[in-house]
């Protein structure tokens, strides 16, 4: 049996290397392995990687799994704790290096460490829950304002444009063909001839 190191990075700004030199510091023995994951903490499918340590675990070829940061297991609160009781029927002992109680539990007496380490995971996934929504509802407002302010700017490009080459000379058609703007999904979207003739409308209207 070994211990293996899981680091699971889910941005581009988080260093891997720092991760498992934190994770280093709680090696009790010379082997072992390094399992290194780059994807979202949010998206706990598609994990082949992970999904082999636990298929390892339950081999039993896995006695020990240091992680750095519970939330790099599971930030779903039921997931985490049924992955505990799934390592505690395989004989698997859990470490983290930001949550060392994990260490301190494992020396204290039966049944308190078990009740105790309950407890404590219940609250650390509370608060993993609460963060994970947390940063939801900014990604899903900021989405929102960017959306809305796309929406005002590439229509007054657009009639710019349109109206600069329509004073050119150029036709219905050949404006339609060249104009364009981005849509709220940032997908580029040409104008219609029937948009291009109400902007030229429009500008008449307000020019009379």
């Amino acid at each position: 049996m070994s211990t293996t190191i899981h680091i699971r990075t889910s941005t581009e700004e988080q260093n891997p290397q720092n991760q498992l030199a934190d994770c280093k510091t709680l090696l009790t023995e010379e082997g072992y392995t390094v399992v290194e994951e780059k994807q979202s903490a949010f998206k706990d499918k598609d994990r082949p990687l992970f999904e082999d340590i636990k298929k390892q675990i339950k081999q039993g070829r896995v006695n020990t799994l240091i992680v750095w940061d519970l939330d790099r297991l599971y930030r779903n609160r039921k997931k985490l704790i049924q992955f505990f009781e799934f390592c505690k029927i395989y004989r698997c002992k859990v470490q983290s290096f930001r949550q060392q109680w994990l260490n301190q539990l494992n020396d204290m007496p039966e049944p308190f460490n078990e009740i105790m380490q309950g407890l404590m995971l219940q609250i650390m996934g509370w608060i993993a829950e609460d963060e994970s929504r947390k940063k939801s509802d900014r990604v899903k407002i900021a989405y929102k304002n960017r959306t809305k302010k796309w929406g005002r700017k590439p229509l007054q490009n657009v009639e710019t444009q349109v109206l600069e080459l329509h004073k050119q000379g150029k036709s219905l058609r050949e404006i339609a063909s060249v104009v364009y703007y981005w849509d709220s999904a940032r997908n580029k979207k040409f104008v219609s001839k029937s948009a291009v003739h109400k902007i030229i409308s429009k500008f008449k209207e307000g020019s009379s």
